[in-house]
């Protein structure tokens, strides 16, 4: 497996496909680079190099007890840039990837990416606060929370067969098999890990984050996300990035990388050529 080693012992797993200008993706949660499988198949076939790592504590990479916080995540995508050397990077972020991004640019700067896009992403708050009145109380976040600890493996089903893809909308069409990817994924991140993420991702503060923007950035979301609602998220986000370019799909749910696949591929690439 293809895999570098963190300053804390951890091992990053990361997918390299293709070759040409590179794409670097981060996955959400609970999941890990398998998740962008469409889109990397579908880049790297359009002559892109396309790379998606496992966040520390999902899929292939270790299960460290620490470290399971916006800053490590975004410090090891850092790393993973830095140690293969990666130039006019175009950046993508789901959900929590998102977020990891915005961090990473909040850290590093830009100096080594092109352009950016977020999809369905956290950013800039997910949890309600005086502040940040459309945001979700912080009980949304202690029932995914408890969901996990009472049955983790029945919860990652009952959210594939629900609000995740919109499979509980009258007339969706998601397939057993979509459902069961989302739960194996989420059975190979570790326990500890998963639900010290919902922490990072729910009560992370971006704001400050995305105001370090200053390159292109597409941001696509759906308007029926029952996971991360799209007024306190992408409406929000594009007000505070600077020129970012706002798609919103009609009716789509949280997880358009597998629902809107086709539709999303063909406007990244759009924007990736521009």
């Amino acid at each position: 497996m293809s895999t570098i080693m963190m300053k804390d012992g951890t091992q990053i797993y990361y997918k390299d496909w293709g070759t040409g200008q590179p794409l670097v993706f981060s996955h959400g949660w609970p999941l890990n680079s398998d998740s962008w499988e469409a889109q990397m198949v579908f880049f790297a076939s359009k002559g892109y190099r396309c790379i998606a790592h496992d966040r520390r504590g999902h899929g292939r990479s270790s299960q460290p007890w620490d470290g399971n916080e916006m800053n490590t995540y975004a410090d090891d995508l850092s790393a993973l840039i830095e140690n293969l050397d990666l130039n006019n990077v175009i950046l993508i972020g789901f959900s929590a990837g998102g977020g990891e991004i915005a961090r990473y640019i909040g850290r590093q700067g830009t100096k080594r990416v092109e352009k950016v896009a977020l999809i369905s992403a956290v950013p800039p708050l997910m949890l309600k606060t005086a502040k940040n009145p459309g945001g979700l109380p912080i009980d949304a976040f202690d029932e995914i929370r408890q969901g996990s600890i009472a049955d983790r493996s029945q919860f990652y089903k009952d959210l594939a067969a629900g609000p995740f893809f919109g499979a509980n909308r009258p007339g969706a069409k998601v397939s057993q098999g979509m459902m069961d990817s989302f739960w194996l994924q989420g059975m190979q991140a570790g326990h500890k890990n998963t639900l010290d993420c919902i922490k990072a991702f729910s009560e992370t503060d971006f704001t400050e984050d995305l105001k370090e923007f200053d390159i292109p950035t597409l941001i696509v979301h759906g308007n029926d996300d029952q996971i991360v609602p799209i007024g306190a998220a992408a409406l929000h986000s594009s007000q505070l990035i600077k020129n970012a370019t706002l798609k919103i799909y009609e009716g789509a749910p949280h997880g358009i990388v597998y629902t809107h696949k086709d539709q999303l591929n063909a406007d990244l690439l759009e924007f990736i050529k521009k």
